[in-house]
């Protein structure tokens, strides 16, 4: 059967149908249309890529599409163009709605599921994903994720607070100051300089049981796992701390988790367990869950240096209450083919009619909305960029599609109508799910732009930029107004103008130099003072490492989250111009070390020769003292056991650090074990160079005496029977160290003679062995094969790549 694309009006259902023709022909007519269609999608994404730049000033286009519709600045703006702000603002006073878009949350690869399920309402709902298919079972829902994983970067969640308990013995003190004064010193010996809070309860044997929350990231960058590895690292501390004389205390960890969110939640669940009887690390009180939460929010959140996954966005586009629900519904279905093609996504419409969740728990919402949850990769490997611009083409393309299928519908800006900023979730917390959610701030300026937003003040932004858009605004509401010959038009518009225009005025005094209402406080100006000095330091031209790099970046980063929390609301605007120049200045560095990396890639392709050559000079003086004193072969033969020792341990650091998964931490430590093991037998069989440097390494020196008290504890029998690819030297020293002690003094020429014939026959045993070490790989790779510590070297590079190429994706999501 033959389709005809053109009869379908939308292009939706000229897609839909394409898909459903394809998978009626079979699978080897069904190869062919792929390949036609990656074909074609290919040569569009090349005419969408070759557009102009966005507002950065870069050549990349921010997400390519099937439609060739790539979103920069020029195209937004242009957009804008053909559909003129006095139109728009006619029909907002026609009754028009605002299209809204909301970010609702980012999630990782392990919270797909859980987001699924709430789209769905447990699998009550069906939902549509991006080839128009409805899945209904949760059998479906569940295979998801697994048809999605390839997008996945799979992110670990950084662990930013731990729940802990600690128990102390102790006699009883005189009061309950000293009582605290007790634990804080405990906690302290034991966690250093980490943030904390806690609360005691005594025991009736005078013994405290203490429970708190506590930042898992020291000042100097160690983070504790949170669990039962963590709690022994800690209890070694105290243990050797001088807190620890006369005072026992053992130290557990019960949960951990992610966030600011997650702190403040366990943070303010202690104070309700104690009634408010929490203090801090600082011996301050914290007797209600809002002192909590603003401890968490204002004090806590830039030590956390929190990380999380963004594998999907959580999207949701709503309606106002009486919008058709099936017209919404393919608006919807539209703007998402649209905005997203190439990427995987879902949807579902929550419509209070067939909402199966109950309106107490946060269901039947008087309002038409749609949940989507869309992968933030695409098949092709493009990034969705959530910027403003991005967000506002959003709206100007749900409004288009929403208008398309007979819902007025308009993009609208907050400064047309001189309303306040939107609060985000970071700074609030729902209280009530009943109908519209309602919230409190989690910290006193969280509250008041709540309470602006709920209110509808009166609010406009203070850029320059921002004020000339509002003038543009006042000028297009005073247009209408005389144009429109309909009264109800006419004083709607009258009214946005004459807010505007007293917003203007406020405005206008307040920049006015002769009166200054800002009460810039100490904080305020020490932090801004921060800010300027490292943005100084930053024009330095001079090469920086990416350590160095990385850690400016981070200097600028803490002082500018200082600088936020000692700005008040109305500088807000402010801020963030000041945030935007120094990240822009950041960005800026970043780039200039990106050139410096690739000059020295070219200078290091032009003279690899000349370069490896300089690099051996530099360690040859400690190798020829090394060979002097102990014997090339000796030396050659200790420097492999030990290369390899030094590389499973920097494995382990960073498996302890949290930077890769715990999967193959045990192959890892099975490797170290085997090494320490070939270098302790070495040791004990002559090696005198790896007996030196056991004298600097602990570990090392425990194995070596392990090994020489098995050895020692082998009968005779065993000794004589030694295989012969393990060498005797250490025998064979003993042996002679015995014979001098016999031979008269008045040998001098035989003994010299004797231990010169000993040592070179020791000397000649050691290089066959490492000449066999060195074969081994080269006969077919025998040993990387069998050796399961060897097996897990490539896996380390692997993971270690992976990890560089995570942090610089998520560098390049921080820079958009």
């Amino acid at each position: 059967m033959e389709i005809f694309f053109g009869a379908f009006t939308s292009e939706w259902e000229q897609r839909r149908a394409a898909l459903l023709h394809e998978l009626s022909l079979g699978p080897k007519r069904r190869s062919s249309a792929e390949d036609e269609m990656k074909r074609r999608l290919k040569a569009m994404a090349e005419l969408g890529g070759g557009g102009g730049a966005g507002g950065g000033g870069g050549s990349r286009p921010k997400m390519q599409r099937a439609a060739a519709r790539p979103i920069f600045a020029a195209e937004a703006r242009a957009a804008e163009a053909s559909r003129p702000i006095e139109a728009r603002l006619a029909a907002v006073a026609q009754g028009s709605q605002p299209a809204v878009v909301k970010m609702a949350s980012y999630g990782a690869g392990a919270r797909v599921g859980a987001m699924l399920n709430y789209v769905s309402r447990g699998g009550e709902l069906a939902v549509e994903n991006e080839n128009g298919e409805r899945i209904g079972s949760r059998e479906d829902l569940a295979r998801l994720r697994g048809d999605w994983n390839h997008l996945f970067q799979n992110r670990a969640e950084s662990r930013d607070i731990g729940s802990f308990t600690v128990e102390i013995a102790t006699a009883a003190v005189s009061s309950d100051e000293a009582m605290h004064e007790l634990v804080r010193n405990s906690l302290t010996s034991a966690f250093g300089d980490r943030r904390y809070a806690y609360a005691v309860t005594r025991q009736a044997n005078d013994a405290l049981s203490v429970q708190g929350a506590i930042v898992l990231r020291s000042g100097q960058g160690e983070r504790l796992t949170g669990d039962d590895k963590a709690a022994n690292i800690i209890q070694a501390r105290h243990d050797v701390s001088a807190a620890a004389q006369g005072v026992a205390a053992r130290f557990l960890f019960q949960s951990y988790g992610n966030g600011v969110e997650y702190g403040a939640s366990k943070l303010r669940s202690l104070v309700e367990r104690h009634d408010g009887d929490v203090r801090d690390d600082r011996g301050q009180v914290i007797g209600d869950e809002k002192l909590a939460g603003d401890l968490v929010q204002k004090e806590w959140r830039g030590d956390l240096h929190s990380r999380k996954g963004r594998d999907v966005m959580h999207l949701i586009m709503s309606a106002r209450a009486g919008t058709n629900v099936e017209a919404f519904e393919n608006a919807a279905r539209d703007f998402l083919a649209d905005q997203f093609a190439g990427h995987r996504y879902v949807f579902a419409m929550h419509d209070p009619a067939n909402d199966p969740k109950e309106k107490g728990e946060g269901g039947k919402r008087p309002h038409v909305h749609a949940h989507a949850i869309i992968t933030m990769r695409s098949e092709s490997g493009d990034r969705i960029e959530t910027t403003p611009h991005v967000f506002r083409e959003w709206r100007a393309t749900m409004a288009e599609k929403a208008r398309a299928h007979g819902i007025a519908m308009e993009m609208t800006d907050r400064r047309e109508f001189a309303s306040p900023p939107a609060f985000t979730r970071n700074q609030v917390r729902p209280v009530s799910s009943e109908g519209r959610t309602e919230h409190v701030g989690t910290s006193e300026a969280a509250q008041e732009r709540y309470d602006a937003k709920r209110g509808g003040r009166r609010s406009l932004a203070k850029a320059e930029r921002s004020r000339e858009y509002a003038i543009k605004a006042k000028q297009s509401w005073q247009k209408i107004a005389l144009a429109s010959g309909d009264q109800r038009i006419v004083a709607y518009a009258e009214q946005q103008r004459d807010r505007l225009t007293e917003s203007l005025s406020a405005g206008q005094a307040e920049a006015t130099p002769n009166v200054v209402h800002a009460d810039f406080g100490s904080k305020f100006r020490a932090n801004l003072v921060t800010l300027q000095k490292l943005v100084l330091e930053g024009q330095d031209v001079r090469e920086i490492s990416r350590a160095e790099f990385e850690t400016y970046e981070k200097q600028v980063e803490k002082a500018l989250f200082k600088l936020e929390r000692s700005v008040g609301p109305d500088d807000r605007n402010d801020f963030d111009e000041v945030a935007n120049l120094a990240r822009d200045h950041v960005n800026q560095r970043r780039e200039l070390l990106e050139l410096h990396k690739q000059r020295d890639e070219a200078m290091a392709g032009q003279g690899r020769d000349e370069q490896r050559s300089t690099g051996r000079d530099d360690a040859t003086e400690q190798w020829n003292a090394a060979v002097v004193k102990h014997g090339e072969a000796v030396v050659e033969a200790g420097n492999h056991v030990m290369i390899d020792i030094e590389h499973y341990r920097e494995g382990l650091d960073r498996f302890e650090a949290g930077e890769f998964s715990s999967g193959d931490k045990d192959a890892m430590q099975d490797g170290l074990n085997q090494a320490v093991e070939r270098a302790a037998q070495l040791a004990i069989e002559g090696n005198t160079y790896i007996g030196e440097l056991a004298e600097r390494d602990p570990d090392l020196m425990r194995a070596i005496e392990e090994a020489g008290k098995k050895d020692a504890a082998r009968p005779e029998e065993e000794k004589d029977k030694t295989p012969a690819n393990v060498d005797a030297t250490a025998e064979q020293q003993r042996n002679l160290r015995h014979e001098d002690a016999e031979r008269p003094a008045n040998e001098p020429d035989a003994r010299e003679a004797h231990e010169l014939a000993s040592t070179v026959d020791a000397t000649n045993r050691l290089q066959d062995r490492v000449n066999k070490e060195r074969e081994a790989p080269q006969r077919g790779g025998e040993t990387t094969r069998t050796d399961p510590a060897q097996q897990h070297i490539p896996r380390l590079e692997e993971l270690e790549h992976d990890d560089i190429e995570r942090k610089e994706r998520d560098r390049d999501d921080r820079e958009r």
